[in-house]
């Protein structure tokens, strides 16, 4: 039997699925979406363990330390190499670990997140820490915190969390312009995949304006479509451009097997960026 978790964050034992006969649609569609952070859940006695299927991704660096807006391009001479964006990036990476609590027993969730700013306020989906109990946020150099929810928002599926640090240990991601951006630009993506932190793919934008369905049940419009490995863990963590900032946040995938298949969606910076005042501001919708 599998544990199946989707945007409602219920649980669904079904037997695996046989290969589908025909390629799944575009539209997300329950049974197919997962919404990408990776969760174990520690059930009752004798009822054994469960594993089901989430994601959770990285963040971005900007040395001033606040969050900078910049203008995405598609394939220009500024873009460098995989190894220079990850050198650049991956410091504002965080893997976001969620203690949970539920019918089924206790365990913990595993998402990622990309820090804001010099404030300690990192980005995230909704879905990673919907239900938690006790939040912490491990950063690329080992160091793992508490954090607290400062403002969650189910119908958009994005959440901040707020970190008490030195500012001078902060790495802001620096965020781009999705609305610049084209079939065929490449990207990557940073973030935990099965609790591995610090994990980066490569891969393009396979299509643009997806549409399917947040956490909340609200239709969620204009996803960003990539072929960039994305799997448990990796929610929440940034989708970058070649230039190394952040055009989309990490969201689900369509899978028959719980694993990357090369259709992975993540929700436009330009979405994003409207909701951060209000997310920082302590809103909760």
């Amino acid at each position: 039997m599998v544990a199946h978790q989707y945007f409602d964050n219920s649980f669904h034992s079904e037997a695996p699925a046989a290969p589908p006969t025909s390629p799944p649609p575009k539209r997300f569609r329950r049974g197919l979406l997962i919404a990408v952070a990776a969760l174990t859940v520690a059930a009752g006695a004798g009822s054994g363990a469960v594993t089901a299927a989430l994601i959770d991704n990285g963040t971005l660096a900007n040395p001033a330390g606040t969050v900078a807006t910049t203008t995405s391009t598609s394939t220009s001479s500024s873009s460098t190499t995989a190894a220079a964006v990850y050198k650049q990036d991956s410091p504002s990476v965080v893997t976001i670990t969620d203690i949970m609590s539920g019918p089924q027993g206790s365990g913990q969730a595993t998402g990622s997140g990309i820090v804001l700013d010099a404030s300690g306020d990192i980005l995230t989906n909704a879905h990673v820490i919907a239900g938690g109990r006790q939040i912490q946020v491990t950063f690329s150099d080992g160091r793992t915190v508490n954090a607290t929810v400062v403002g969650s928002n189910s119908s958009a599926d994005l959440a901040v969390l707020r970190v008490s640090v030195a500012a001078s240990t902060l790495h802001p991601a620096t965020l781009g312009d999705s609305t610049s951006v084209q079939v065929g630009d490449t990207v990557y993506a940073i973030g935990s995949p099965f609790g591995l932190s610090g994990t980066l793919t490569e891969g393009i934008v396979s299509n643009l304006n997806e549409s399917g369905s947040a956490s909340g049940g609200s239709n969620l419009t204009g996803l960003l479509q990539t072929d960039a490995a994305i799997n448990p863990g990796n929610s929440g963590g940034p989708l970058v451009n070649a230039q190394g900032q952040v055009i989309a946040i990490n969201n689900s995938i369509i899978s028959p097997v719980d694993g990357n298949v090369g259709v992975g969606f993540a929700i436009p910076i330009n979405q994003v960026k409207p909701l951060l005042s209000s997310l920082e501001g302590g809103s909760n919708v």
